[in-house]
Formats: C-alpha cells, sequence, structure tokens
C-alpha cells in the first residue's frame, strides 16, 4: 500500500472542498494499489467487493457481448469514480477494468458506500454526475451506431478520447495513453481492418498521424466538422 497526501486528493474536483477531517475520514477506510501496464482491476461477472477512484493513469472498461464480442464501454480518467456496482443495484461488475498504463488507484470495501455517500455529500454528487454521464454516453454511442456512417463514427470516438485525455503539443492534439487501432474499432462498433483504412486516410489527408498505439490529431476542427458530416470523408 502506498501513502497517499491529502493534497493530492485536492487536485481533484470531487475532493477540492472537502475539509482536512473529511479528507482523512475517507482516506482513513480506502487502500492503494499501484499497478503496472495490462493489470486486470476487476472481471466481469465478479462479485462487486470493492469500488475505487483514480489518481493517475488511465483504465479501459470492456464488456463482452452474449454472442462473445469484446467492446470497450468507456475509459476512466484520473479523478473518475469506478467499479461502482452498488450504485447500479448491482452484486457484480457488468464489466472488466484493465490498466492501460501504469496506475495509482483507491480503493474502499462496498460495504462503506451507504455510510461514505451518507457522511460525504460531494461523494454521492459525483456518484450520480458518473451514473448520468455514463448513460449520457450510452445513448450517444447509440445514436451514433444507428445513424451515422463507420467514418463518422470513427471521428466521433477519437474527438471523444480527445476531449478526455488529450494534450496540446505543437503538430496538434496528442491523445495521452498508449490507444491501438483494436481499441478504436472496439469502441466504434466496427473492424480494425476498416480503423486502419479509416487511419491510412486521414494520414494522407493530414488529419492524424498514427504510430503503435499513438494517435496524434493534426486539425482536430476538421476531424470535428468531418465527424458531423459537415465536410466529406477521406476514407
Amino acid at each position: 500500500m502506498i501513502p497517499i497526501d491529502r493534497n493530492l486528493l485536492k487536485e481533484f474536483a470531487l475532493f477540492a472542498t472537502m475539509s482536512t477531517d473529511d479528507l482523512d475520514n475517507i482516506l482513513s477506510g480506502s487502500t492503494s494499489r499501484l499497478l503496472g501496464r495490462n493489470e486486470v482491476v476487476f472481471k466481469q461477472g465478479d462479485m462487486a467487493h470493492s469500488f475505487y477512484i483514480l489518481l493517475h493513469g488511465r483504465l479501459k472498461v470492456s464488456q463482452v457481448t452474449a454472442d462473445g464480442q469484446q467492446i470497450i464501454v468507456r475509459i476512466i480518467n484520473p479523478g473518475d469514480l469506478f467499479g461502482i456496482a452498488k450504485a447500479l443495484k448491482r452484486d457484480s461488475y457488468p464489466a472488466t477494468a484493465k490498466t492501460v498504463s501504469e496506475s495509482l488507484i483507491l480503493c474502499w470495501p462496498t460495504n462503506l458506500w451507504d455510510q461514505l455517500m451518507k457522511e460525504h455529500p460531494a461523494l454521492s454528487t459525483n456518484a450520480l454526475q458518473t451514473v448520468g454521464a455514463r448513460l449520457q454516453e450510452a445513448h450517444t454511442r447509440i445514436r451514433e451506431l444507428a445513424t451515422e456512417n463507420v467514418e463518422q463514427r470513427v471521428a466521433h470516438t477519437i474527438l471523444r478520447l480527445v476531449r478526455q485525455s488529450g494534450k496540446r503539443v505543437e503538430q496538434g492534439v496528442n491523445i495521452d495513453f498508449p490507444v491501438s487501432r483494436k481499441d478504436i474499432a472496439e469502441m466504434s462498433g466496427t473492424t480494425l481492418h476498416t480503423v486502419s483504412r479509416i487511419l491510412s486516410a486521414w494520414e494522407s489527408a493530414e488529419l492524424v498521424q498514427s504510430g503503435r498505439k499513438k494517435i496524434l490529431v493534426r486539425q482536430p476542427h476538421r476531424l470535428l466538422l468531418l465527424a458531423d458530416g459537415i465536410i466529406e470523408g477521406c476514407a
């Protein structure tokens, strides 16, 4: 277990307004874990024994469908609550959470959920916002699958990653964690072959630059116009 400085927690909006006593109370029931890349935090179907907050790194959350297809349902960013099966009235985790880079997490036993939500309204509010945001994201992705062509869906997927973890650099905006073409395919509901074809066309058009698990968006505004169907695609 790694000792966590309460000042680290105050960097996140969830804890920014909490008093020192509140932070100490929250930390007293938690344990910390430092995880390497590609480590599983929990698996789909496991009993939900804990809930978590990510302090550093990135995780991807994936589900296996009834027909055996794996899809990435979301990326967990620093400051995010995750593994909150209790808030969904579930006894088991509905998906698998796995690190994509070295990550530091805080975890609490699920049996502390009700007590912490009652004692710390900021946590309760954040949990509600988290559930609401994930529901909204799910609705958005369903709409995209139903109404957009595949190139638009891939564009929207990459733009979501830019909003969540984009880092501005001289050449454009870099997605600041390892993301593969297979990941993009799973998030946009298409195939690896199709994503590879689209990214190759975008590279020729100088929209993006991609390498091994790296994506640099060179023209974010143009990619947004493509995603919204305002300009024609390149692929």
